[in-house]
Parts: structure tokens; sequence; C-alpha cells
């Protein structure tokens, strides 16, 4: 069935009507007269794609749930092919103790995968198209005091009129993934405050509020109050107008010396505008605001406040082990204090808008966002489809509106790669309506810039532009980037680098990985030394944690050191779940990230963390490769990746120098060192002194052999106990020799027999009961299943008929 988009007629019409109106509607409340209540708690859940609402009311078998929540949270991530795409709902006892007829209801929803519809005691109050989205149901006239049944129906079904395409590289969460809220407010209200800055200096700034109200009834005597609070909470600027029409303006000139906001000093003013009639106030809003400007130059670098800034970017996918998109605040939130603990500054939201959560964190954080619409792949569709994804659009760009945080309005990523319709990948269809999507974006906002990705057909059209550069990766060897970039450079006025980098399997080592030049090297103690050279690493499975660290450490190495370039974004911060990579290391996942589903950082997290933190550290390479092995007598080079100005490494207690740091200098900044290891344990510390002269360090312990182990015969089971209760049950590929067999990779498969349930579905290193070995080692976390009887593990594969292992539970 043909989706129709609810409440508007046209496109236009729906500008009208809501521009800028959705950005601040559900603001936190500074009066008691209007109020916003998280309602995630004590929800049912039913899974059942029956669109008759009298079906699910006389159903038995809905689960208590909390919100926000996925039916998609596991499933996406386990070893069955495909994942569910249907119709759930959603039903939930919404008291209401007392109805006031002088106020206004609303069902806030931060955001529900796809389609949406909202019943309330047995009506339909309204509904949404789109995910990612955040929308506002009025419910006014369907409660009544007390007890008020709602029911929500979600679907997530394949739909090509709504975009992203099913074709994209991630999964479409159902569910009602973010949080909702019961929001009341005065009938004659503010809408929403679109607030903007048009002068901004280091000496002076002014301030516009574009004030939307609603009163139904054409009240008089209304007027509104807005004052301006710098980032100590000291009034710096206030002011009252008569409200005569739906828009109110206020201007506040020559605002001076501005505390700018930045990305090391987020700076952020409050606005608060207050509704008041016959002088009594019936309505406040609450905003944030950060003065700054910004500014791409031809062919050249980024500027910031009128300073040359090195864009450091990464990319964020919205999900997370066992919950998958429909993650908490808390979650949100510590994902983007680990990206800008890496130092970075800037991150693509990709390729959807996020969690309200996301762009509050960025504001506070100092994180610059690339925003994007979810046109990600698909192609051009037909009328009904353009009419969606201008909608979304638009509702983008109105609710994120106010943050300082967005410089960029995305409009597409790939968009016209694996069409969706017939002649969907016709360039001169598809130029037209990214030609109307950047009116579009100008028009609801003239201050930031538009961009693409990877479509070149369009590169004209909009204001910034990414092409494709997987060097080293998907194509070419990563030593060719800066003549990459440098072609770039010229050929596009406004040029950014997203997406590089590739995939990394946690704990997989190589004492000679595929060098710079694509060349596979031989260990040093075969009898015939090959080279090889290879064209295509992503295909031939290198993902070793030492060949993306040499990667991402030459990317930096050349963006760090070039006055002219914008800057790039590494492709992804977070190992994010996949349909299309059902034979990956741990299966439907995209390994790229810098740290795993969890957000446990992997080691190419500090390769970046040493060109872009300003907090002292020590990182010897690699805290997951304590076995290796090697001629003996034949030393090997160790990198120590710090952002501190001198670096002394110690082997066994001996100093082997101290190191200035020099980022001129490849691999690691120059803080290399040749070890000899010796046979058996070796103990490294690296002691790093910053400029101010604080010391830190980081010792890592090696087991070391001179023998080179043979063919794997068979697995070596065992266990250890958790802090959290839980066992990690390992598995080790050994030889004839009871040597651990660090070149063994095959997939193994775990089961638990008795006495627990793996922590299967999780994508994670520990995380998958399907997952391919790395260095001769893998792992599975165990959860008892408390009945203090043992638990029973067998690990398999075609090579080994299954290993069993019981472990005593106390």
């Amino acid at each position: 069935m043909r989706k129709q988009s609810y409440h508007y007629s046209s496109f236009f019409t729906f500008i009208f009507v809501f521009q800028f109106c959705l950005g601040s509607l559900f603001a936190q409340a500074t009066t008691d007269l209007r109020t916003k209540t998280n309602i995630n708690d004590h929800w049912l859940y039913l899974e059942n794609n029956t669109p008759n609402l009298n079906d699910v009311q006389k159903a038995a078998n809905w689960t208590g749930i909390n919100l926000p929540h996925s039916w998609n949270s596991e499933d996406a991530t386990d070893l069955n092919p495909g994942y569910r795409r249907d119709a759930s709902w959603y039903q939930k006892q919404l008291n209401i103790a007392q109805i006031d007829p002088n106020q206004r209801y609303f069902l806030y929803f931060e955001g529900a995968n796809v389609t949406t519809k909202v019943y309330v005691n047995g009506k339909e109050a309204g509904g949404h198209i789109g995910g990612y989205i955040g929308f506002p149901i009025d419910i006014t006239n369907y409660i009544k005091e007390g007890n008020n049944a709602v029911f929500v129906r979600v679907d997530n079904s394949y739909d090509i009129e709504i975009i992203p395409s099913q074709k994209s590289d991630f999964f479409i969460y159902g569910g009602i993934t973010r949080d909702v809220w019961l929001v009341s407010k005065y009938k004659n209200n503010i809408d929403n405050l679109k607030i903007t800055t048009p002068e901004v200096s280091a000496k002076k700034a002014s301030l516009q509020i574009i004030a939307s109200t609603v009163h139904p009834d054409n009240a008089k005597d209304l007027s509104l109050t807005v004052t301006l609070k710098d980032p100590k909470g000291k009034k710096v600027a206030g002011k009252t107008v008569s409200v005569t029409g739906k828009i109110a303006t206020i201007t506040f000139e020559n605002i001076k010396n501005p505390e700018l906001w930045d990305t090391q000093k987020p700076n952020l003013y409050t606005v608060t505008a207050v509704l008041s009639e016959k002088n009594k106030a019936k309505d406040s809003v609450t905003e944030k605001v950060g003065f700054r400007w910004f500014e791409f130059k031809d062919h050249g670098p980024f500027y910031l406040n009128g300073k040359r800034l090195l864009l450091r970017g990464t990319h964020r996918h919205e999900e997370q082990a066992g919950v998958g998109a429909a993650m908490s605040n808390a979650q949100h939130r510590a994902d983007m204090e680990s990206i800008k603990k890496m130092g970075a500054n800037f991150v693509r939201l990709a390729h959807y808008p996020q969690d309200p959560e996301v762009y509050k964190a960025c504001d506070e954080l100092g994180l610059l966002v690339w925003d994007e619409l979810p046109w990600c792949r698909g192609g051009i569709g037909d009328e009904l489809w353009k009419t969606n994804t201008r909608n979304m659009l638009a509702e983008i760009i109105n609710q994120n509106y106010n943050h300082p945080s967005i410089i960029i309005w995305s409009l597409g990523n790939e968009m016209n790669w694996l069409p969706d319709f017939p002649d969907g990948d016709n360039t001169e269809k598809t130029n037209a309506f990214l030609t109307e999507l950047n009116d579009i974006a100008h028009k609801l906002d003239p201050n930031r810039k538009t961009a693409i990705r990877k479509y070149y057909e369009g590169s004209q059209i909009v204001d910034v532009f990414s092409p494709s550069i997987w060097s080293g990766w998907y194509s070419g060897s990563y030593k060719s980037y800066q003549k990459a970039i440098d072609v770039y450079k010229k050929e596009y006025r406004h040029f950014i680098h997203a997406e590089y980098g590739g995939d990394s399997h946690v704990g997989r080592h190589s004492e000679n990985p595929v060098t710079g030049e694509n060349i596979i090297k031989a260990e040093g103690w075969e009898e015939a030394i090959v080279q090889t050279k290879v064209a295509n690493i992503a295909q031939i499975g290198d993902w070793s944690e030492n060949y993306i660290v040499d990667l991402f450490d030459w990317h930096l190495h050349i963006s760090e050191n070039d006055p002219t370039f914008v800057g790039n974004v590494q492709w992804a911060f977070k190992d994010f779940a996949t349909p299309l990579r059902p034979e990956d290391d741990i299966p439907y996942m995209n390994q790229k990230g810098l740290v795993d589903r969890n957000g446990v950082p992997k080691d190419a997290y500090y390769v970046f963390k040493s060109y872009w933190s300003d907090e002292p550290f020590t990182y010897i390479e690699s805290h997951t490769w304590t076995e290796r092995q090697g001629p003996e007598n034949t030393p090997r080079i160790l990198s120590v990746f710090s952002n501190c100005e001198k670096v002394t490494l110690y082997h066994d207690g001996k100093s082997l120098g101290e190191k200035q740091r020099n980022t001129a200098s490849y691999p690691a900044c120059g803080l290399t060192w040749d070890v000899n290891f010796k046979k058996g344990e070796n103990i490294l510390i690296a002691i790093g002194k910053s400029k101010d002269g604080k010391t830190v360090s980081d010792t890592l312990k090696v087991n070391y052999r001179f023998i080179k182990n043979e063919s794997a015969v068979s697995l070596q089971l065992s266990s250890q106990k958790l802090k959290n209760g839980n066992y990690l049950v390992t598995a080790i590929a050994i030889d004839n020799n009871n040597l651990r067999c660090l070149d063994y990779e095959e997939s193994v498969y775990f089961q638990c027999l008795k006495g627990g349930k793996t922590m299967k579905s999780q994508g994670t290193p520990t995380g998958s009961e399907s997952i391919r070995m790395a260095n001769g080692k893998a792992s599975i976390e165990v959860v008892p299943d408390g009945l203090n009887i043992p638990i029973e593990m067998t690990v398999l594969n075609q090579n080994f008929k299954g290993e069993y292992l019981r472990i005593p539970v106390n």
C-alpha cells in the first residue's frame, strides 16, 4: 500500500505551518504552565503486524518493556539471515489526573522507525512518516481525566517510498527507538524559537530571535519578553515586545566582546522567552545559543572564528551492543564524550539525524556537526518518494536549527548508487531534485553549508563535496593519499574528505602487515621469501590491528602536515551492524570502528588520540598482542603512540633511549624502537614527558618465542570468572607441540549446553557465537543461570569436531 504524508496537503503547506517549529517545541518548562514529562517506563509490546486496532486490543500476549525499544535489538546480529521488517504495537495506560480546558496536550516522540500511527482511547490521533526524526501528536481532543489507552503502531517494513534505501550498509531498526514525552502547555503559547546570529566578531555580536506563537482565539494583551544570559548566568540583554500576529521578532544589537563558541571553549549563552497575557506569564521556552562564524576557503582550509581549524573528524552510527538503535541518553553521551576525548572536533552523523542528546552533547563538548538527510543509495524515486524526502529535509533543519555545533546540512550519500526505481540512476533527474533540495536547505537556513558525498555528477550543486577516497583499503595503497587529496583540492572549490579507513579484528596481529606500498612481506624465517603485491586489502582480509594502525597513522601524518587541507573524517568511530556483511569476522558487523560495538577502544583509537588529544598519555602497540613469535636475534620495530614531547622506552628495566616526538616523522611520529625480544616474558614500559613536565606511562608484558607454530590440530578451552559474575570462555588453537597457532584465523562456534547462556548476538569480540579467531584465539562471555550447576560449553568448527569444557560455578 502506498503511504501518504500525514497532516500536510503539500510540501509548501508543510513548510508554512511548521517552519522552524519543532526544534524547541518541547523545551523544558520554566513555568508551571508548561510541563514535559518523560513517559518511557511501563509500556507493553506486541509483535503483531495487524493494522486493526480492535485485534490488538483483544490480544493477550503483550509483554512489558521500557522505552527506548527495538524489536531488532538482537535479531539484526544473530546468526540467522535477515531481520524482522514488519509492524509491531506498543501500548501504555496514561494517567492524567486533571485536564485544564485552557491547556493543549501532546505526545512527543523523539524518533520511531519508520512509519508511526498513534491511537488514543480508540481513535487515531495522528502519525508520522520517516524514522530518525522527532514529531508531536496533539492528543488534546482525545484524552479524558484518569486513565487513557495509548496504542502506537510502528512499521519498519520494506518500503522504497521512504529513505534510507534498503540497500544501505546498515540496519533499519524497527521500534520506538528514542524517548517519548507527555507535554502540556497553555493554549496561547510559544510554538518555536528560531535563533540566528546576523553579526559575530570577537568585538561584538548581534542576536535575532523569531518566535512563532499560537493564540487561536486572537487573544489581546499578549507580550513576549526575551532575556539573554552569558555562559556564567549573567544577564546580558533583555527586551519586551507586543505580540499581535503569529510571529514576534526581537533583536539584540551590539553585544560587546561575546564569549565565542569554538571547539576548545564551547561557550553557550541562554535565551529565555516568556509569553505573557495581561502581564501574567503563560508560557516559557529556553534555548542555548553559541556565537561563532565559519568559512570554507576556496580550494583551501576551514576557518572558525577567523582562525584556521583543521577538521579532525569521525563518523557515528546510532547503535550499541544489545540494544541496537534503542540507546539510552547515557549511552549517546558516552559515545560523544569518547569521540571528544580522542581529540576530534568534527563528527558526521551518518547517515541520518540522530538522538537529541547527541546534538546537545556536541553543543556542550565543542564538536562541529555534519547533519545528514538519509538519502543513502537507492537513486531518485517517484513523486511520493520526493514528497516524503522533502518533508524529511525540512523536519531535520527545523528541529536542529538552533544548534551552534551544526555547520553542514548534508543532502545525501552515494545517492545515485543501486537504484530502487526504474531509471533511478538517471543523472538529469537526480540533479534536478538535488538542486531542489539544495534550494530548500538554503531557504530554510541561509547561513549553513550544504554537502553530499560520492555523487560526482552533483558535486557542483552543493557547497561542500566529499569524493570517495579509500586509499589502502578498497583500492590503491595508503601511501597514495597525498596524491589523491592534492587532485581533489584543485578540482572541488570546497573539498572535505569523508570516509576512509578499513576493518580491524580485535586481537589480530601480524609481525609483518601489508606495507604502505601494498606488499605482503615474508616473516623472515621461511625458505623462500616472496613479496606479493595486493590490489585490494578488503578482499584478501588482512584485517589486522597492525595494518589499520599503519594506515591511519599515514593518513594523519599527511593531514596534520598539509596547511591547505580542510581535514578528513574517519569511517567510523564504532563498529556497527549491517545486513550486507554476513561473512565478516564477526558476522553482520562492519568492523571499521576505532572502538568495538560496546565502545571499547581498539589500537587505532590511540593513534588518533596521539595526534589530536591534549591529555598526556602513552600507549604501547598493542595491549591485545601479548603472544608473539619470530626468529632469534631479529629485532622488531615497536611503536609507542603518545602526544608527549619526549618518550623513553624500557625493556626489562633497561632504557632503549629517549625519542623526541615529531609529527613530520612516520610511523608513530618517530616514537619507534628496535626491540630484540628474549625468550619468555618481556616487560616493556613507555614513559612520556609532556611539555609542562607531566609524566605518564604505559606497561605491556609480551611472551615471546623463537619457535614457529605448526598447523593447528586441536582447541584448548579455559574459563575466567569476571567481576560481573559471568564467565569468559576462551578457545586457543594449538599444534602438536601445544603451541598456540598465531596464524590460525578460521571461524569457531561456541555453544552453551547447560548451566547458562552465551552473550550472543552482541556483535562484539566476546559477544558472538560465531567468530573468526584472532591469532588463534577467540572468547565469549557466558551468563550462569543462577542454579549453581556447572556450565557446560562446546567449541567447534570443520577442523575441530568439538572440544568440551565443564566450569564449576561457585
